[in-house]
């Protein structure tokens, strides 16, 4: 048998230091944040064939996806506040709840109207960009259509009958408000955009994320990191928070040089 002594003194593995095991990941969290900030000004500079086509995909999706909610959102949301009609509140809060839809409840909608077996399947849209750019466009509308609502309900009460009382016709006058109002519904642009351009629920289940073709930075992005490619993916990131950043500051800038006029 063993004695007491003898088993005092045997020396056991010990468990790995906290401090050390943090200090260590604390290092390969840094590094591979590098790595990716290394890979991104790679693919930039080399114009990577492929990332170039990503990006500019995601950029015309997006645009044209944005464009398209602010024809419908603006002039809905605008006739909205400048009518008096029943249910006006329950449409309003409709409206504010369609805002914070979930991208990936619009994709589930989208891909079961345009599947073949669909009302509008014999279009053949699925898995395509145009199926990418309905989905963002429904995602984006509402965004848009609520903070022109409250933007032109904001303006003076009295400024309509003001502005009719000088001969304006209707039209006319909706012109003048939405110029007055022009700062908000720049804010609606940002938000619009910003929704569409970080959203990948509906991207990927509408347009399949098909290299080449129906990819986008959010998409390959997820794709990336489910492969454990985590530097390319952070690039992605990078490169996808570099565009919206160029995109909203453009934006800022006619928005902020109105505000001083």
């Amino acid at each position: 048998m063993r004695g007491k002594g003898e088993d005092e003194n045997k020396d056991y593995p010990r468990p790995f230091p906290l401090p050390s095991r943090v200090g260590k990941c604390l290092r390969c969290f840094v590094e591979l944040i590098f790595q990716g900030i290394a890979k991104a000004f790679e693919l930039i500079v080399h114009f990577n064939p492929e990332v170039m086509g990503i990006t500019w995909l995601s950029l015309k999706v997006s645009g044209i996806a944005t464009f398209i909610s602010l024809l419908i959102g603006i002039s809905l949301g605008v006739a909205i506040a400048l009518n008096n009609f029943y249910g006006k509140k329950i449409v309003i809060s409709l409206i504010n709840t369609g805002m914070g839809l979930p991208p990936v409840v619009v994709g589930l909608f989208v891909t079961i109207f345009i599947w073949r077996s669909g009302p509008f399947g014999s279009l053949g849209i699925l898995y395509t960009p145009t199926a990418m750019i309905i989905a963002q466009a429904i995602i984006a509308t509402p965004i848009v259509m609520g903070i022109s609502l409250a933007a032109i309900q904001n303006l003076h009460p009295n400024l309509r009958l003001q502005i009719l009382s000088l001969g304006a016709s209707r039209l006319q006058m909706v012109l003048v408000l939405i110029k007055e109002a022009k700062l908000p519904l720049l804010a609606a642009v940002m938000a619009g955009f910003g929704g569409v351009i970080s959203e990948v629920g509906a991207s990927i289940m509408v347009g399949g994320n098909i290299k080449g073709y129906s990819r986008v930075l959010t998409t390959a992005t997820v794709m990336e990191t489910s492969k454990g490619n985590f530097d390319i993916a952070i690039a992605l990131g990078i490169i996808l928070l570099m565009l919206a950043f160029v995109i909203n500051f453009l934006l800022t800038q006619i928005q902020q040089r109105q505000r001083l006029r």
